[in-house]
């Protein structure tokens, strides 16, 4: 699933493209991607409207449109912002291509803009979603989670995540996983920022000491500046808006290594299950 490295890197591709750009239609050939409004309600939303700037909060990619008219209840009236929200989900790619590109397989939704060129969303697996509303209709219907704070957010401190860690009982890594105690982090880069603080992923969170705290928060800015650094990881399918891979499945110490030896001790990785997910750690290294 791309995570808070991949969605910031396909959003700062996409920025200076979209920016200013307007949407003329949407066609959707697979409508239930579609998780609010109604698949028909959605297309009418977006058609016509500006794509006014583009953001990331959390996984999800925010673009947020110039205001339109009024489209019923789900909609708002003149002055209030819409946000075209999109989650990659498992398998979700979006790409930005000329028109005459030719359509992939599992295109699931095209936004035709007024440069001719077209904004593509593909999702083999389909466990991505669209979403259009204004922030407090998509949060008030549940469409959204509220999520935590921004790992990379300059004004996230180590103290703040201590006092998170300290009134869990949850493992660690299912901390990490959890959006709402932190946005953006997911199997990758928990096992990794856990490797770099040397923290097992099995230990309960209000155990940690501050200053293992303070290592955390460290390893989880770094981990995630890195991959942000080396446009994400493709481990699987993730590509960026052009379709390339990234570079950062190449330096992952731990991820997807379970078995081969840790580069800081050389010992073989460990491999557990922690919330539903395949967990690799060094039983040497990390306490």
């Amino acid at each position: 699933m791309p995570e808070l490295p991949e969605v910031e890197t396909i959003v700062a591709d996409l920025r200076p493209h979209l920016v200013g750009r307007t949407i003329v239609r949407c066609e959707l050939a697979f409508p239930t991607i579609v998780r609010h409004p109604e698949p028909e309600e959605f297309v009418d939303a977006v058609a016509g409207m500006r794509i006014e700037s583009m953001g990331r909060r959390g996984k999800y990619i925010l673009a947020r449109l110039a205001p339109s008219r009024p489209f019923g209840p789900d909609f708002p009236t003149s002055g209030e912002e819409l946000l075209l929200v999109v989650h990659l989900g498992m398998t979700g790619q979006l790409r930005l291509v000329d028109e005459v590109t030719p359509l992939a397989k599992h295109t699931h939704a095209v936004f035709f803009l007024e440069d001719g060129r077209q904004l593509r969303y593909r999702d083999p697996r389909r466990f991505g979603r669209l979403l259009v509303g204004t922030q407090e209709a998509l949060l008030s219907a549940r469409k959204m989670p509220r999520l935590g704070p921004e790992p990379i957010d300059p004004d996230f401190a180590a103290e703040q995540l201590y006092r998170q860690l300290r009134r869990r009982r949850a493992p660690l890594k299912a901390v990490l996983l959890d959006q709402k105690a932190i946005a953006g982090v997911g199997n990758i880069y928990a096992d990794e920022s856990l490797h770099r603080a040397r923290l097992r992923p099995t230990r309960v969170a209000s155990t940690v000491s501050r200053q293992s705290a303070r290592r955390l928060h460290e390893s989880l800015r770094e981990s995630l500046e890195v991959a942000i650094a080396n446009r994400g990881s493709s481990v699987d399918t993730y590509r960026d808006a052009w379709g390339e891979v990234g570079g950062q499945q190449e330096k992952l110490l731990v991820y997807g290594r379970a078995g081969e030896p840790c580069f800081t001790c050389g010992r073989p990785l460990s491999s557990v299950r922690i919330a539903g997910r395949t967990t690799v750690f060094c039983r040497r290294c990390q306490r």
